[in-house]
């Protein structure tokens, strides 16, 4: 430094930090030959201490205000320099000013998964990522346990730190309180505060205040959650059975609304056999086709019978087979009134088309006799 310079540290008598950035914890206050001149003005303001260190030993710790540096106000530094009767000379003295505000949205995560015995799933891996706030409750403590010499300390030289208590503890608090994976969604707070009570005099150590500590998300593996989203589409399907025979219903529908298409055909023929092959418990998964069976189709439904119109009563209904057998006694003939549903009246049996088989024609006449030579 020039002489202008030391000269410049002789006439400044101001003592005081603008920060003008977000993450500043300390700033060591920069003067020539850390000479400061008797009667100087200490200005700290909100959220702000002063802390003074003359050879590696904290003296006095100033809060918010104006104060004159003299042997009255600054006693244990006044001590420590052995100023029994004053002074008039600069001293020399470090002087580093603390930013006694709250830090916001510091980020905290597990680097790697967390293994945990789940009582559902089993033993399973958790990932878990949230933010905290922290202030500077006790500066001379944060000098003396992390910042030492250091002449501008930010937030980012110690969250790696704290990163790695709370991830520590975060695996101690899941492990212990046992609750399921699926649960801890609804206890974020709760496990927010074990946490914060757990690691917060652990920060206290180094002079800081754990103010804030929030859970934002504790996720599963990929593969769980996918196979968890499957789970969930089942329950929300519900019965599995109904669901394929409905989409084998659609595959139809469309098929026959494009009957000319090879998509189409395709489409039926997979309907049908989705349809075919749905299983009696409804699982949806196809089932083996059964053996051919060996026994003789089921015999053809009897004809429909027909009603006999004979002296004003109705008889039967008689099978063709009984009406051939009535027609051998002369009980019925071709003249005989019939009728059966479908009809739309009463109609001689000749002119029925089922029974035209009963009433076979007439033989052709003979052929003549041929004349005798």
């Amino acid at each position: 430094m020039g002489f202008f310079d030391a000269l410049r540290g002789e006439l400044i008598d101001i003592v005081e930090f603008l920060d003008e950035s977000n993450d500043t914890m300390v700033y060591r206050f920069e003067r020539y030959d850390n000479e400061i001149k008797n009667g100087a003005q200490l200005i700290v303001r909100p959220g702000q201490a002063a802390v003074f260190v003359d050879q590696g030993q904290i003296a006095d710790v100033f809060g918010p205000g104006r104060v004159q540096l003299t042997t009255e106000n600054i006693p244990l530094l006044s001590t420590l320099k052995g100023w029994k009767y004053g002074f008039d000379s600069p001293f020399k003295a470090e002087v580093y000013f603390i930013s006694t505000r709250q830090f916001t949205d510091l980020k905290w995560g597990t680097r790697n998964p967390i293994m945990m015995r789940d009582p559902e799933f089993g033993p399973i891996r958790l990932r878990a990522f949230g933010t905290y706030v922290v202030r500077v409750a006790d500066p001379a403590k944060l000098i003396t346990e992390i910042v030492g010499t250091d002449g501008h300390f930010t937030t980012g030289e110690i969250t790696e730190q704290l990163r790695n208590i709370i991830t520590s503890r975060f695996a101690d608090t899941v492990a212990s309180e046992q609750t399921a994976a699926l649960d801890m969604a609804a206890n974020y707070d709760e496990f927010g505060e074990l946490i914060k009570d757990k690691i917060s005099p652990e920060f206290a150590s180094y002079g800081i205040e754990l103010v804030k500590f929030l859970v934002e998300n504790i996720s599963l593996p990929p593969a769980v959650e996918e196979a968890l989203d499957k789970r969930t589409s089942m329950g929300v399907i519900g019965n599995m059975k109904a669901f394929n025979q409905f989409q084998a219903g659609m595959a139809m529908e469309k098929a026959a609304e494009n009957p000319g298409q090879a998509g189409g055909a395709m489409g039926m023929f997979v309907g049908a056999n989705l349809a075919n092959q749905m299983g009696p418990q409804g699982g949806g998964y196809a089932q083996q086709p059964a053996a051919v069976s060996q026994q003789p189709p089921p015999p053809p439904p009897p004809p429909a019978g027909f009603h006999i119109a004979v002296n004003g009563r109705t008889l039967g209904p008689f099978d063709p087979v009984r009406l051939g057998d009535m027609m051998s006694s002369g009980e019925f003939t071709p003249e005989s009134l019939v009728w059966q549903a479908g009809m739309s009246g009463w109609a001689p049996a000749g002119q029925v088309p089922a029974l035209a088989r009963l009433f076979p024609p007439p033989p052709p006449p003979a052929p003549p006799v041929p004349p005798s030579t």
